[in-house]
């Protein structure tokens, strides 16, 4: 055989990287590298929040044909939710999934969803609310440069306790966590005569089972979640205030995105967010039946000890309004309270 023969391989190969230099410098020629947007959650991996994040990721990238990538960082990966805020400002976090404990760090108007105390009577009273300062909400926060995905909440935040707790009193002789970050939140419970400590929700379980707190405000969800009801075997059946939150994403990374995608990937996240408010809501009933199986013991409110619990909000509410509130959007949040009381009798709590 030739030499020739075996030559020709060596000739073909050094012709085909030719053509693959020349390729390689045409303009336009190489799809673009994909939009990343990396979100970051305290909801725990596995649960409904964690998989209904996945699952809208997963059709941003079909509905993208790989254009746009969901990064999820679940179970605060990335710190407590003002760790993620401060993340989201320098760029190395795109998006979150908060609640208004975050949100607050970004937008104090939020508050008014959920920092004010026995406010809301029924969960038909946190949608007609939010359902009305939601709009002027999302202008705030999208003047300090975060596009809104959607909102959720997960129904009722309760008190878990180590021991029995019934009256504002039995409360203050136990040691209650109180989120870290924000000093308005721990000097409230002091004015009202409780032992605030405040601290991450990544400290709860070590602190509950050895002392340094002994009662948890949260939604029984989470309490499930993180087997809390193990060391905290108490519950009040009290409607303290509803845990409310919603997805975010800088406007700069969402600007990324091809403007005619972003309308697709907008009605997709508001569907998520109906299917992870129904969850967290369901998913809360569920866990107290499933804790009150494993000893949990619930203690109902009557209506006499209810107004004792008011009571002590009324009493501290000066502290809220124009501190933890803005005084303008707290105004208007117990106005339209009043105004849903006021409607036909289908609105009544």
């Amino acid at each position: 055989m030739k030499a020739s023969h075996f030559a020709f391989p060596q000739y073909f190969r050094a012709a085909l990287w030719a053509f693959a230099a020349i390729l390689a410098n045409v303009p336009g020629l190489h799809a673009a590298s994909p939009v990343r947007i990396n979100l970051g959650t305290l909801a725990p991996k596995d649960t409904s929040y964690d998989k209904n994040l996945r699952a809208m990721g997963e059709k941003w990238r079909n509905a993208a044909n790989g254009s746009v990538v969901l990064n999820i960082y679940p179970g605060g990966v990335q710190g407590g939710e003002a760790d993620m805020v401060d993340l989201m400002q320098t760029g190395n976090l795109q998006a979150g999934l908060l609640s208004v404990e975050g949100l607050t760090h970004i937008e104090p108007a939020v508050a008014a969803l959920q920092f004010m105390p026995m406010s809301f009577r029924s969960l038909a009273e946190v949608d007609f609310v939010g359902d009305q300062l939601r709009p002027m909400l999302e202008q705030r926060l999208l003047a300090k440069g975060y596009i809104v995905l959607f909102w959720s909440d997960s129904g009722w935040v309760r008190f878990f306790t180590k021991k029995p707790v019934l009256h504002p009193d039995d409360m203050r002789k136990q040691k209650v966590f109180a989120w870290a970050g924000d000093p308005h939140v721990p000097d409230l419970w002091r004015a009202a005569g409780f032992h605030p400590v405040p601290m991450e929700t990544a400290g709860i379980p070590l602190a509950l089972k050895n002392g340094g707190i002994e009662a948890v405000p949260l939604p029984p969800f989470f309490a499930l979640a993180g087997q809390l009801d193990g060391d905290a075997k108490y519950m009040l059946e009290l409607n303290w205030a509803p845990l409310v939150g919603a997805a975010v994403v800088r406007q700069e990374a969402w600007e990324k995105i091809p403007a005619a995608l972003r309308a697709t990937l907008l009605s997709t996240a508001a569907e998520t967010g109906q299917l992870v408010k129904a969850a967290g809501r369901a998913e809360s009933d569920a866990a107290v039946t499933a804790m009150v199986k494993r000893g949990l013991v619930v203690q109902s409110v009557p209506s006499a000890v209810a107004t004792e619990w008011q009571a002590v909000v009324e009493k501290v509410n000066d502290r809220v309004r124009g501190v933890i509130v803005p005084t303008d959007i707290y105004d208007k949040a117990q106005s339209l309270l009043k105004e849903f009381r006021a409607g036909p009798g289908t609105k009544q709590p």
